[in-house]
């Protein structure tokens, strides 16, 4: 079996997770995680958090991906 876990950061979007996970909130209680793949929000206006309801693309999230590699290579 695979043991692998792959996280994806998406262009101005999600993270997506791959693998088996378990998802643990601030409090130590485990989430209950919906298959071996989810994607987790990154832009912080899900009404569905910590998992990705799409709102990124609502909002105009910009995940500055391109602004952190330009700053690293000036």
């Amino acid at each position: 079996m695979d043991e692998t876990v792959e996280i994806t950061v998406t262009e101005n979007g999600p993270y997506k997770v791959s693998g088996p996970i378990e998802l643990v909130d601030h409090e130590g209680n485990r989430a209950a995680v919906p298959g071996e793949t989810v994607f987790l929000c990154r832009c912080g206006g899900s009404t569905n958090k910590p998992f990705c309801d799409g709102t990124h693309s609502k909002i105009g999230f910009d995940g500055a991906i391109a602004a952190v590699e330009a700053a690293e290579q000036g």
